[in-house]
C-alpha cells in the first residue's frame, strides 16, 4: 500500500515506478487518515472540471493541521489556490489582467538581460551550483518585479517561500511547522511598508500586480486577503519555476541525445518546455475536498474527504500519453497537468513557460557541454519536486 506519510525507500529519487503501481493497482488509494490518492489522468481531469463535487476550500483540513489561530492557517485559507468563488474569482481576475500580453511582452527584454547577466557571472567558474546561481535566482527577480519589491530587499524571500510551501507536505515536524508560521509572520511584516507605500503612490495597473490588487474595481480585497495573496504570488511563482528550470537542466543532462537534438534545433524549445513539465512536474500533488459521497474504482468516498491529486502520476499515464516515460521534445498534443486544470489552472502558466524557454534556451547556447556533478540533491519533498542542490561543470 502506498502511504503518503510513510513513503517507500527511494521515492524521492524516483517516484514514477510507485506512481505506475498506483495507477495500475490502486487508482483510488485509501490512506490511513481517510484521505484518498488519485493517480490516473482521466480521474484528475474529471475532478478538476467538477467544481461542485470537488472544492478547493481547505478550512476543514487546515484547521486540524495548523490550528485555526495560526499564521499558516490564515495564509493557506486565504490564498487563491485554496479558495473557491467568490474570493477565487475576484483575485484570479486581477491576476489574469496583470498577465496580459502587453505586460508579458514588456517583461521579456528584462528577463533576457537578467538571464544573460547570470550566465555571465558563471563564466570561468569550474563548478556552479545551478539552483542558487541560476534556477532559483530567476523567478525571485521576475516575481519581485511584478509586485515592485525593492531589489535590495529580496534576500529573505526564498527562505520564506520554502518554509511556507513546505508546510503543505503531508507530514510536518514541529520545527517545520514553527518555521512556516514564523515565515508568514515575517513576510506580512515585510510587506506592510511596501503595501502602504503603493497605496499612497500607485503604479501602472497594466503591469503592476500589487497596484491592481490594492485598487480592484468593485469588491475590494480585505486586508488579510491582500497580504496573503501577495505572499501566495511570490511563493507560487518562485518555487515551481525554480523547479521547472532545475529539473529541465537535469533531464537534459540525463538524456544527452535529446540535449543534442535541442541544441541542433532550438525551435523545439517551446514544446520541449512542456515535455519537461510533463516528465518532472514541479508540483506533484494537488488537493480537493469532496462535497458529496462518490464512488471511484470501487471505493466509496464520503463527503468531506481530502483527495490527493497525483499530477506526477497522471502526467505519465499511458492512457493519455504514448510512451509516457520517453522524452519526446516535439510531443503533440501534450495536455499535461503540471499547471493543474479547470477553474484553477495556474494563472501564471504563460509567464512560467516564458521563463523556462528563455532560461533553458540561453543556458544551452552558452554552456552546451555542461555536466551535472556528484552531489546533486533532491529537495526531499512530496508535493513539490525539484533540487535543493544541482552542481554542474560548465565546460
Amino acid at each position: 500500500m502506498f502511504i503518503l506519510t510513510d513513503l517507500p525507500d527511494g521515492f524521492h529519487e524516483n517516484p514514477y515506478p510507485h506512481y505506475r503501481r498506483l495507477r495500475e493497482d490502486a487508482p483510488a488509494c485509501l490512506q490511513p487518515d481517510g484521505s484518498v490518492v488519485v493517480s490516473r489522468y482521466a480521474d484528475l481531469d474529471r475532478i478538476y472540471r467538477d467544481t461542485t463535487t470537488f472544492i478547493s476550500d481547505k478550512k476543514a483540513v487546515f484547521g486540524p493541521k495548523y490550528g485555526v489561530d495560526s499564521p499558516l492557517y490564515e495564509h493557506h485559507t486565504n490564498s487563491l489556490v485554496f479558495n473557491d468563488p467568490p474570493l477565487h474569482t475576484r483575485v484570479r481576475k486581477v491576476m489574469v489582467g496583470a498577465m496580459n500580453p502587453r505586460a508579458l511582452a514588456q517583461m521579456e527584454p528584462g528577463l533576457e538581460l537578467l538571464i544573460a547577466g547570470l550566465l555571465d557571472e558563471m563564466e570561468g567558474k569550474a563548478v556552479v551550483e545551478l539552483i542558487e546561481a541560476f534556477a532559483g535566482a530567476i523567478p525571485i527577480e521576475v516575481i519581485g518585479n511584478l509586485l515592485g519589491i525593492p531589489r535590495d530587499q529580496r534576500d529573505p524571500l526564498r527562505d520564506w517561500s520554502l518554509a511556507i510551501l513546505g508546510a503543505l507536505e503531508p507530514q510536518l515536524t514541529p520545527e517545520q511547522e514553527a518555521h512556516g508560521n514564523q515565515s508568514v509572520t515575517d513576510f506580512k511584516a515585510f510587506l506592510r511598508t511596501i503595501i502602504e507605500d503603493r497605496k499612497a503612490n500607485p503604479g501602472d495597473p497594466e503591469v503592476d500586480v500589487l497596484t491592481r490588487l490594492i485598487h480592484t474595481e468593485g469588491d475590494h480585497l480585505t486586508e488579510v486577503e491582500l497580504y496573503q495573496n501577495c505572499i501566495f504570488i511570490l511563493n507560487a511563482g518562485h518555487e515551481t519555476t525554480t523547479n521547472l528550470i532545475g529539473n529541465s537542466l537535469a533531464l537534459l543532462d540525463q538524456h544527452r541525445d535529446k540535449r543534442a537534438e535541442l541544441i541542433a534545433n532550438p525551435a523545439l524549445i517551446n514544446t520541449a518546455v512542456d515535455e519537461f513539465l510533463r516528465m518532472e512536474s514541479p508540483n506533484q500533488f494537488g488537493n480537493r475536498l469532496t462535497t458529496a459521497e462518490i464512488e471511484l474504482h470501487g471505493l466509496t468516498i464520503p463527503a468531506g474527504t481530502d483527495i490527493h491529486l497525483c499530477m506526477g502520476g497522471a502526467n505519465r499515464d499511458p492512457e493519455q500519453f504514448a510512451d509516457p516515460d520517453e522524452m519526446i521534445l516535439n510531443r503533440r498534443p501534450n495536455k499535461h497537468l503540471a499547471f493543474a486544470g479547470g477553474a484553477h489552472t495556474c494563472v501564471g502558466l504563460t509567464l512560467a513557460r516564458m521563463e523556462g524557454r528563455i532560461a533553458v534556451g540561453r543556458f544551452l547556447e552558452r554552456y552546451p557541454d555542461y555536466e551535472i556533478q556528484p552531489g546533486a540533491e533532491r529537495g526531499g519533498r512530496v508535493r513539490f519536486r525539484g533540487y535543493a542542490r544541482l552542481p554542474a561543470r560548465l565546460t
